[in-house]
């Protein structure tokens, strides 16, 4: 059903902005991410086409284990209910477990939690605090440089946290936000092109980088969309992402973060790496609160600009995931 999708898409955004993730515990996400710390050691080898056919193997399993459960799981619900109770059940389970999808409340409270320790001169509160949201190695980052990061860490999970698990869901309902999730977080736990990694983590990494091709690029145009609506620099946004988005190795990270450079005015800098954006390299709280509004309102924008407008045209064309 149209209806039945379009709502639990809505409350799902909804309940993220209110309530944000659960415990680790109780999360579907770190569920996952400990199958794939137990399966990863299964896959090390000393052959090195071993380890890549490992990896595939890490990627298929996770991703099978997870569309099976969610299959029976819908199975059971329309086996043991009435039609009505079916459909509320359906409603309600399907909003819960598409939020675990999505994370921006969650990103926002890493961001003001940097903030804070920047606001305190707590250098290295917010060092650690960054750690747990970047890749990159922060022990040396200074006050900007860490501002830096935060904001490019959430131009990025924009996509991976709120856009990419909306677009999938729109073509393949909730089998499809889930493998989209597990590739992201293959990819976030062993996608390093590290000795430890580089071959295991070759094909998820790999998998990110094809699903993130379509949503990346969308994000940033809904970005810049919301600068227009906020009355930030949307031409600027424009400008920049058009200039700067394919100066990071990332083939699709560039989008949202270079529109977002421009929206806000504002450079980023990873040393050594790239620059991206005309603006000002002394970051403050507010460029971070700034930012974290645009992300918000382009979340927003999305759900009902891209995915609203492919379930209803999947649902009229017949596609049985919201027939």
């Amino acid at each position: 059903m149209i209806l039945e999708s379009v709502i639990i898409v809505g409350f799902a955004l909804l309940l993220d902005f209110v309530a944000g993730d659960p415990k680790n515990k109780y999360h579907p996400t770190a569920w996952i991410g400990k199958l794939i710390a137990k399966l990863t050691p299964l896959a090390k080898n000393n052959s090195e086409k071993r380890e890549l056919f490992g990896g595939v193997l890490v990627v298929c399993t996770v991703v099978s284990i997870v569309s099976t459960l969610l299959v029976f799981l819908e199975i059971g619900i329309n086996f043991i209910s009435t039609d009505l109770f079916s459909l509320v059940a359906s409603i309600v389970i399907g909003v819960i477990l598409l939020k675990t999808t999505i994370a921006i409340k969650g990103m926002e409270k890493h961001a003001l939690n940097v903030a804070d320790s920047l606001e305190k001169n707590d250098l290295d509160s917010a060092r650690a605090h960054l750690s747990m949201i970047v890749k990159r190695n922060t022990k040396d980052l200074d006050e900007n440089h860490i501002t830096s990061a935060v904001l490019e860490s959430g131009s990025e999970n924009t996509v991976d946290g709120v856009t990419g698990p909306l677009f999938y869901y729109a073509l393949f309902g909730l089998p499809g936000a889930f493998v989209y999730r597990v590739i992201n977080t293959i990819d976030s736990m062993i996608g390093y092109r590290t000795s430890m990694f580089k071959n295991i983590g070759w094909f998820g990494a790999n998998c990110d980088k094809v699903l993130n091709y379509i949503p990346s690029r969308l994000t940033g145009l809904v970005m810049i969309l919301s600068a227009l609506i906020l009355g930030y620099n949307w031409k600027e946004s424009f400008h920049i992402m058009k200039r700067d988005s394919r100066k990071l190795d990332s083939p699709n990270a560039g989008y949202p973060m270079s529109a977002l450079a421009g929206a806000i005015g504002v450079k980023f800098e990873k040393i050594n790496h790239y620059t991206i954006g005309d603006g000002n390299i002394q970051l403050t709280r507010s460029n971070i609160t700034t930012a974290i509004t645009l992300m918000k309102v382009s979340s927003i924008l999305f759900c009902g600009i891209v995915t609203v407008p492919i379930i209803v045209v999947l649902s009229y064309l017949g596609w049985w995931i919201h027939a």
